[in-house]
């Protein structure tokens, strides 16, 4: 499929300025990937909420949407809407929920996370360089000719498992993944992230047919619910409500949350499954962060130029705590 013409981001004649931020409310400084704590050996502990237990992740998720505009400023821009609205989503799993150890990504009895949603690949990038996968500084290389950070998952970026995008192949992935950890005798996880419209793709719907009919109960499907695709609403091109009972008629416990509310992300990613699948359905804001798109088709795909990157930056530093 030929690559679109991206949409460059258009701020509303009308939009104010926005204020800066006073002093108080300046957001803290994001410790370097490097200095997040010593870490445990993986098998020793629960490494991700030990290490990450003094962390302001309010402030890791500021610091994910500098980095997703700061890729979008690049000469190729970026998924942008997609990408702002996955943010709490993978905070949450990669700070607080995932059985991981970023100093060893390939490390067997890790737990998987899949994005499907292949278009949130700059939010994933983020999320890595600030659970300290690789230095941040390397994302300046996003989309550099040669480079490993491509518009889709690479998996020669450290911690990415799979590249993902043609949309729909993810959960298929997954169900092979948790099959295999349940053959292994392994309680290893993998949890698989689609976006909303990808749910319009027939393979999802197998891959959920056989996940119920396994009873993994080690699977986790989140989706990413921001209510829009390329060029319309979801419910306007191909009806998925209701989404909710579509997932259990398929033999998964469903929860559903606000998908930027951390806290409910990280009980409805906790709480076991009871022999089944479970699908979170995390309802979501397209372009989360930046009030002159969100909740709008046009913050799909963005190329920033210098005004409208330094506008972004300053509206995601007035920060979503």
């Amino acid at each position: 499929m030929p690559p679109r013409e991206p949409l460059a981001v258009a701020e509303p004649a009308e939009l104010p300025e926005p204020p800066e931020p006073p002093e108080s409310a300046e957001r803290p400084e994001l410790p370097e990937s490097a200095a997040l704590g010593d870490r445990p050996a993986f098998a020793e502990a629960e490494v991700a909420q030990v290490a990450e237990a003094a962390v302001d992740l309010a402030a890791v998720a500021v610091r994910v949407r500098e980095l997703i505009v700061g890729m979008c400023a690049s000469a190729d821009g970026g998924h942008l809407g997609g990408s702002m609205s996955l943010v709490e989503i993978l905070v949450t799993l990669y700070h607080e929920v995932l059985r991981i150890d970023p100093t060893r990504p390939q490390a067997p009895d890790r737990d998987v996370l899949l994005l499907s949603k292949g278009h949130g690949a700059i939010a994933l990038y983020a999320v890595l360089a600030t659970r300290g996968y690789f230095p941040v500084e390397w994302l300046d290389r996003y989309a550099a000719p040669g480079g490993p950070f491509l518009a889709h998952p690479n998996r020669a970026v450290p911690g990415v498992e799979m590249p993902t995008g043609s949309l729909g192949h993810g959960l298929a992935l997954g169900v092979g993944h948790a099959l295999a950890a349940r053959l292994d005798g392994s309680d290893r996880r993998c949890v698989v992230v689609l976006g909303d419209g990808e749910l319009q793709e027939g393979s999802v719907w197998e891959a959920a047919m056989a996940a119920g009919s396994l009873g993994l109960d080690r699977l986790t499907a989140v989706i990413d619910r921001n209510g829009l695709q390329l060029g319309d609403g979801t419910e306007d091109v191909i009806m998925l409500e209701p989404l909710a009972d579509r997932w259990r008629a398929f033999g998964w416990t469903v929860r559903e949350v606000d998908g930027h509310d951390r806290g409910a992300l990280r009980a409805a990613l906790t709480e076991p499954g009871a022999g089944r699948p479970v699908a979170v359905i995390a309802r979501t804001v397209k372009g989360r962060g930046l009030p002159y798109v969100e909740g709008q088709v046009r913050s799909h795909f963005a190329r920033l130029g210098e005004t409208q990157r330094g506008r972004a930056l300053r509206a995601v530093r007035r920060g979503i705590r």
